[in-house]
Formats: C-alpha cells, sequence, structure tokens
C-alpha cells in the first residue's frame, strides 16, 4: 500500500482552499441572477432599474436613469442622473452600475458584449446561490490522477468554432497544440487540444464519462507551461468546473469536438448541486 506524501495533499488542499475563497467573492459568479440581451431601443429590464438599450449598430450600449432609481457607477461612484454609454470589444465585460442594499451596492450590474450582442446580468450579493456556498463538492485526492504527457505544439494557433453554455451565443477555441498523454484504466493515448494562457501556461476543456452522472457538462485543467523538453503535468485532483455549472447565465466555452476522454475521470470538482 503506498502512501500518499503529505506535502502533495497539503499543496492540493490549499489549492481547493483558494479555489473555494475565490468562487466566494462578493459579485462572482454565485450571484449572477440574469443575463439579458439588450435592445435598440430603450426599454425595462428584469431586476434592475433605468432603461436600457445599444444604437442601431450595437457598438454602444446606454443606461437612462433618474436619481431616484439609486443608480451609481461602480468606478467612481458618481450617481447616475440622465443617459451614460459605454463601449466594449467582443467578449470583454464591464462592472458598470450599481444599487440597492445598505450601502448602494448589493446588486452590481455588468455589460457584456457576447457573439457582437450586448447583454447585462446582474451580480446580487443576496442571491441564495452565493450566501449558501460552504465549497464546491470534490472526489478524494488521488495521486493516481496526476501524469506526465507531452505538448505538440502547432505550427501557428487555429481558431475553431465552438458552443458555449448558451445556445445563443457562439465561441472560438484558439488551439496552440494538443496535449498527448495516458490516463490509470486506458490502454490508449489520449490528445487534448490546448489554449494558451499568460505566460505559456495551457488549459484543456474537456468531457468525460462522469459528465451528467458525478460532474457537470464538462469541465478545465489548468497545466503549468511546457518544459523544455515539451513535458507537462497533468493533475486532474484539480479539473474544476466553469461558472456554468454554478448558474444557468453563463457564457462558458464549450470543448472542442475532439477533446472527449472514453473513460472516468474520478478526479476533481463534482457537479456543485447533485440531484
Amino acid at each position: 500500500m503506498t502512501t500518499t506524501p503529505a506535502a502533495k495533499v497539503e499543496r492540493w488542499q490549499r489549492f481547493r482552499t483558494n479555489r473555494d475563497n475565490a468562487l466566494a467573492t462578493p459579485h462572482g459568479w454565485l450571484t449572477l441572477t440574469s443575463f439579458q440581451w439588450l435592445e435598440d431601443s430603450p426599454g425595462a429590464v428584469d431586476l434592475s432599474p433605468g432603461l436600457w438599450s445599444t444604437d442601431g449598430s450595437g457598438t454602444t450600449a446606454f443606461l437612462t436613469a433618474a436619481a431616484s432609481d439609486g443608480l451609481t457607477l461602480v468606478e467612481t461612484g458618481e450617481k447616475v442622473d440622465g443617459t451614460v454609454s459605454a463601449v466594449l470589444a467582443d467578449e470583454e465585460s464591464l462592472m458598470w452600475v450599481q444599487f440597492g442594499g445598505p450601502d448602494g451596492d448589493q446588486v452590481v450590474v455588468e455589460l457584456a458584449m457576447r457573439g457582437g450582442r450586448y447583454a447585462i446580468r446582474t451580480r446580487d450579493a443576496a442571491s441564495p446561490v452565493f450566501t449558501g456556498f460552504d465549497g464546491v463538492p470534490t472526489y478524494p485526492y488521488n495521486p493516481g490522477w496526476e501524469v506526465t504527457g507531452r505538448f505538440e505544439p502547432y505550427p501557428a494557433p487555429v481558431d475553431v468554432p465552438i458552443g458555449t453554455a448558451n445556445p445563443l451565443v457562439d465561441g472560438v477555441h484558439r488551439s496552440v497544440g494538443e496535449v498527448v498523454f495516458r490516463l490509470p484504466g486506458s490502454a490508449h493515448e489520449f490528445r487534448l487540444q490546448a489554449e494558451e494562457e499568460k505566460l505559456g501556461a495551457l488549459t484543456v476543456t474537456f468531457h468525460d464519462e462522469t459528465n451528467g452522472d458525478t460532474t457537470g457538462d464538462w469541465r478545465k485543467l489548468a497545466l503549468s507551461r511546457p518544459r523544455h523538453d515539451g513535458s507537462v503535468v497533468l493533475d486532474f485532483n484539480r479539473a474544476i468546473n466553469y461558472p456554468s455549472a454554478f448558474t444557468p447565465y453563463g457564457t462558458c466555452p464549450m470543448p472542442v469536438k475532439n477533446n472527449s476522454l472514453d473513460i472516468r475521470v474520478e478526479a476533481g470538482e463534482k457537479q456543485p448541486y447533485p440531484s
């Protein structure tokens, strides 16, 4: 019987603590309470005062409100009394205005540009999903799910069209290469297309046979920058859910078509709300 090195368990536990703390931040993913597209003409929306719209070309978003609506700009605290506007590039977001609660910041309204259209998301610090959160359920730590693979970069990045958690929003996966590895219980190699993050780190988004059973519809795993020989470490104990596993208001990217593992990866985060 092998003994798990205490240092590895401690590092994983520290990772889990940091992960749960990050999810539990005020106005984070657990506080989302709506996702609404903006129309060309000013109109009311759910869960927020004011009249919201875009211009005819969809390049600028507008908010019109009276001082009595209680809206203030998040960045400056200035009251919204009249019309304010904002311009975002695709995939950008802005924590734009806030209102409610004793300090006037219980609800933050996020402006987002998704698929060439403006939308808003309300983030309410009184959401029961947020106030009742006590951590994400996970599989127990298992050192057997930490494996070494290799990264095979493409000559140039390839943009692959993908779906997202919102059926009305299309996404793009910028594949920079493939991570090749083996897993316990499987006799063949796996290949997952990877995206590049800051400083050369990688992310792989994947399906596996636990999806829809003990885990959500898909998960992702962060990898450190490949070593000089191309080797990479995949620790599936650190596989995590996308925000869309916690809220129906996410627009999180799905895995590319071939990023599916035909085994049960019983490691990492489970479904946040098991039935």
